[in-house]
């Protein structure tokens, strides 16, 4: 119950912070432009808010439903339906009577604050912790492959050299260019120095998404004992820092995924653990948990295999959070081609899927970056050309600027209502999807 309750807290605490500043990006220039705003909520406030306080021509609150937020500006034709202002004439402070221009900035707004939030977070990310990684050319041990790898050819301790020819920085670039890019030709090198091109099928990203594979590669090193809990299976069972597990039961587990499989496969069973200590080997007998745990802790990867970490100054973070941010942006737009097809759209997951993605313990690092990826997602969602999205609005808005003519108001009100009977179905059946995951899992 704890770990969901943190879980909660930080989705909540992350989706308030985006909302805020994305309505701000709205708000902002509005009121530059002497635009009047007559609300400004986080969330939405049907029949009743649980707060809210009018301060000089804006009613500032808090909603019930944690959907989202907005501000109602004069004049506008939004998700308020307002339709008796708009039957009005047109007032100096309305929205409808500023310039194409003036309007078109307001509408963008809140998508620009989102993605300079992300640059931003990402640059005092990597100010504040910098950034680590193994690259690929130093995974001396190679990969340890995923089963459905293993189908198609590939063996553990293969080294990856190429995807369709270029060179990976990482293993999650690979997985990337294979899932996302399109990349069927993946050149390995095998132990003894031969080189091979392996090709995957053209519909390998529809199996990765039906199996739900988050990973297809992993790093491959020595399972090495570096922690013990106190009381734990393991100390029971005599384990000691600095112990190489070489077997269990006989089974070779002489690195990490090995032997995590080997264990996660005898829950509940005695096991004999074959360890290489001091240059001479010993056989543990040890009782695995229900759980498929011992009660220890490997040695990191970083001490096998050489990783490269990057520190940067207050000022050489912002160009490399720019950097890191514009390739995050690119690499999600590509992906959403997967949504339309037919194993991507059953991957379309609601709050329950993005809460999920925060970590069961408050870990700032983490909250950081998925609050940066949250608000990409936000902005690339907000400027798709859907009515009632931001998007929606600037598709209007540039047709006025380049014909000349403002677009019918019942046009305008049609597509506000097509727009918002779309946006709740994807809510519903977004959302209708972690019910039937949870349910069926």
């Amino acid at each position: 119950m704890t770990e969901i309750l943190i879980k909660a807290s930080q989705f909540i605490l992350s989706l308030s912070l985006l909302i805020v500043l994305h309505e701000l990006g709205h708000f902002i220039p509005a009121r530059l432009f002497k635009t009047r705003v007559e609300k400004f909520y986080l969330f939405f406030d049907p029949w009743f808010s649980l707060f809210k306080k009018k301060i000089g021509e804006t009613e500032y609150g808090i909603g019930w439903l944690p959907l989202g937020g907005y501000v109602k500006i004069s004049g506008m034709i939004d998700e308020s339906m307002d339709k008796e202002q708009m039957k009005q004439s047109a007032k100096p402070w309305e929205f409808r009577s500023k310039p194409a221009w003036q309007r078109l900035i307001i509408m963008i707004g809140g998508v620009t604050v989102n993605v300079l939030l992300a640059f931003f977070i990402y640059a005092m990310m990597l100010f504040a912790w910098g950034k680590e990684f193994i690259p690929n050319e130093n995974l001396s041990y190679g990969v340890y492959a995923d089963s459905l790898m293993l189908k198609y050819g590939f063996e553990h301790g293969d080294k990856i050299k190429a995807v369709n020819g270029i060179a990976p920085e990482t293993l999650s670039d690979v997985f990337q260019m294979i899932l996302v890019q399109g990349g069927r030709n993946v050149e390995i090198e095998r132990q003894g120095g031969h080189i091979d091109v392996i090709s995957l099928p053209a519909e390998i990203d529809q199996e990765l998404l039906r199996l739900g594979t988050a990973r297809i590669f992993a790093e491959r090193f020595p399972a090495f004992v570096d922690t013990v809990l106190s009381g734990s299976l393991a100390e029971k069972a005599g384990l000691e820092k600095n112990d190489r597990i070489l077997a269990v039961n006989d089974e070779s587990t002489a690195f990490v995924p090995d032997l995590l499989y080997a264990i996660q496969g005898n829950k509940g069973n005695e096991v004999v653990l074959k360890v290489l200590r001091n240059n001479n080997e010993l056989d543990l007998n040890a009782n695995v948990g229900d759980d498929g745990k011992l009660g220890f802790g490997f040695k990191p990867a970083t001490e096998f295999l050489q990783s490269n970490k990057h520190t940067y100054s207050f000022f050489e973070s912002f160009p490399a959070g720019v950097r890191e941010g514009s390739t995050i942006v690119v690499s999600y737009v590509q992906s959403l081609k997967l949504l339309f097809s037919s194993e991507g759209v059953k991957q379309v997951g609601g709050f329950l899927t993005i809460g999920n993605l925060f970590d069961n313990t408050w870990n700032w690092q983490r909250f950081w970056s998925m609050t940066a990826f949250l608000s990409i997602i936000l902005a690339v969602m907000n400027i798709l050309p859907i009515p009632a999205l931001d998007g929606g609005h600037v598709v209007f808005l540039l047709y006025e600027m380049i014909s000349g003519r403002e677009p019918n108001q019942k046009v305008l009100e049609y597509a506000q209502y097509a727009g918002l009977v779309i946006l709740l179905s994807l809510l519903l059946y977004a959302n209708g999807m972690d019910v039937v995951r949870h349910l069926f899992k």
